[in-house]
C-alpha cells in the first residue's frame, strides 16, 4: 500500500490513508499521506474507506486483501454500494480463485450476476479505465492518462 499510496503521490494524487491506532504504534502509518484518518478499530477503517472509495480494485495480495475484496464484494450483492469492483489479476495471480468462483456458479452456490459484480482483467490500465467509466459517482480528480 505504501509503494501506491508514494506513486499517486508522485503523480500528484490525493492519497487518503486510514488506519487503526494498533498499527499506527506499530508504525505502519504513512504520514505522507494528503489525509491521514487514525482510527479506532479494522471495521472503522473499511467503513470510511467505503464512504471515500468511487470504486475497488482488489491487487494481488493477501488474507487482509481477499477479507476486503470480499467485504465489498457483498456489500455490492446486498445493494449497500452500488461502486463497481474489481480484481486485478496480475500474471495469473487470481486463477485459482477465479476457477474456485466458477465453480461456486457451476454447483449453484453462488450466480451468474453475483460473478457480474466483479470486472477482472490483467492489464491494470484498462481494468482502472472499465471502473473509472462504470463508476456510479464522477472521479473529477482522476484523469485517464494518470492510470
Amino acid at each position: 500500500m505504501g509503494i501506491l499510496a508514494d506513486a499517486a503521490l508522485a503523480a500528484g494524487a490525493r492519497v487518503i490513508g486510514v488506519i487503526p491506532k494498533a498499527l499506527v504504534e506499530k508504525e505502519w502509518a504513512h504520514t505522507g499521506c494528503t489525509e491521514l484518518h487514525i482510527v479506532d478499530s479494522m471495521h472503522d477503517r473499511k467503513r470510511i474507506m467505503a464512504e471515500h472509495a468511487d470504486a475497488f480494485l482488489a491487487l494481488p495480495g493477501g488474507i487482509g486483501t481477499l477479507e476486503e475484496f470480499f467485504e465489498v464484494w457483498t456489500w455490492r450483492q446486498l445493494g449497500y454500494h452500488d461502486k463497481p469492483v474489481g480484481l486485478l489479476n496480475m500474471n495469473g495471480f487470481y486463477d485459482s480463485l477465479l476457477a474456485f468462483l466458477n465453480s461456486a456458479v457451476t454447483t449453484g452456490f453462488m450466480s451468474d450476476w453475483q460473478m457480474s459484480l466483479v470486472r477482472t482483467g490483467s492489464d491494470a490500465r484498462l481494468l482502472m479505465a472499465e471502473l473509472v467509466k462504470s463508476a456510479s459517482t464522477a472521479l473529477p480528480t482522476l484523469q485517464l492518462d494518470q492510470i
